[in-house]
C-alpha cells in the first residue's frame, strides 16, 4: 500500500521549504524534518470543509543500499506505516514532514526502524 495521493509531498520547492524552515529531529537511523505547509508552493486548493492534513515524503539514498529493490521495499514499508499512523491524526494546521534515512539504518530490523520513526513523530509532537 502506498501513501494516498493527498498525503504525498512532491516538488523541489516544497523540499527546499522544508530544508530551510523545518525543525529537525534526529535518531541514529534517520532524520525527521517538520514544518508548517506553505500553500503558495503546493498546488492544492483548500476548501473550508477540508480538514488540515499531514503530507510526507521519504528519502533513501544509494548510500543506504545500492539495490533499488531494497530501497523501494523500505520506502513502501514507511509509506504504509505512515499512512496507517497519520490517518488517525487530526492536526491543527497543515504540516509537511520529510524523513531521510541514514546509511546506518541497514543495521536495524524493519520493526526497530518503525519504532524509531514513531519516536521521532512523538518527539516532533505529531503523534502521542
Amino acid at each position: 500500500m502506498v501513501l494516498p495521493k493527498q498525503m504525498r509531498l512532491k516538488g523541489h520547492k516544497c523540499f527546499d521549504h522544508i530544508y530551510k524552515k523545518g525543525k529537525r529531529f534526529y535518531s541514529p537511523s534517520m532524520v525527521l524534518r517538520v514544518t508548517n505547509a506553505n500553500a503558495k508552493l503546493h498546488s492544492i486548493e483548500r476548501k473550508s470543509n477540508i480538514k488540515p492534513s499531514i503530507k510526507c515524503a521519504i528519502s533513501i539514498s544509494n548510500k543506504v543500499s545500492k539495490k533499488s529493490v531494497t530501497r523501494n521495499k523500505l520506502r513502501r514499508l514507511f509509506h504504509h506505516y505512515l499512512s496507517y499512523r497519520l490517518s488517525k491524526i487530526n492536526p491543527e494546521s497543515e504540516l509537511w514532514a520529510f524523513i531521510s534515512l541514514n546509511p546506518s539504518c541497514m543495521k536495524n530490523s524493519n520493526s526497530n526502524l518503525l519504532k524509531e520513526c514513531d519516536k521521532l513523530l512523538t518527539k516532533a509532537g505529531i503523534t502521542k
